[in-house]
């Protein structure tokens, strides 16, 4: 039979209370908000980098269930961007085509996952002109006609940010 156990965490002074499901720290003004920033609409896509999108497509369509909406070969057919359902998002399967192309690179130190995540905005020309971190590129062709642009990681905690929009 397995035992209980309690644990009473002690205040830290150095940390925001939390009390009710508000904290000092949602209240605080220091850090922008992204939503009010860049007039997001909420998340677009997961991107996960993989070596191999048929490989890859055997765990999250044939053993996941997951329904593939559409797979598109962007930039002179360097990367193949392969969406699938979520519901309220999709997960871009992320395949480089090329041997130089620089995920081939971030695979070989980091192997296949979670490479990104996207907010969609109305206006990614707009959202870089609003934001309130560097941009670390200059906006690309994304999927399906739409615009992309990624923000600086080193400025976003080490997180790959793209925004989409037109």
């Amino acid at each position: 039979m397995l035992s209980k156990s309690v644990h009473t965490a002690k205040p830290r002074p150095d940390l925001p209370a939390i009390n009710n499901r508000k904290s000092a720290i949602s209240n605080q003004q220091s850090t922008p908000r992204i939503s009010l920033a860049f007039g997001c609409a909420g998340l677009d896509h997961l991107a996960i980098a993989v070596p191999d999108t048929g490989a890859a497509l055997k765990l999250w369509r044939d053993t996941l269930g997951f329904t593939v909406l559409y797979s598109e070969d962007l930039n002179d057919a360097t990367v193949r961007l392969t969406h699938l359902d979520l519901g309220n998002a999709h997960l871009q399967l992320v395949e480089p085509l090329t041997p130089d192309h620089p995920l081939r690179t971030w695979l070989a130190q980091h192997g296949p996952g979670l490479h990104h995540f996207c907010l969609k905005v109305d206006d990614v020309d707009e959202a870089m002109k609003a934001s309130p971190v560097p941009t670390a590129s200059q906006p690309h062709q994304g999927t399906q006609g739409k615009r992309a642009l990624f923000l600086d990681k080193t400025a976003t905690q080490g997180v790959q940010i793209e925004l989409t929009g037109k």
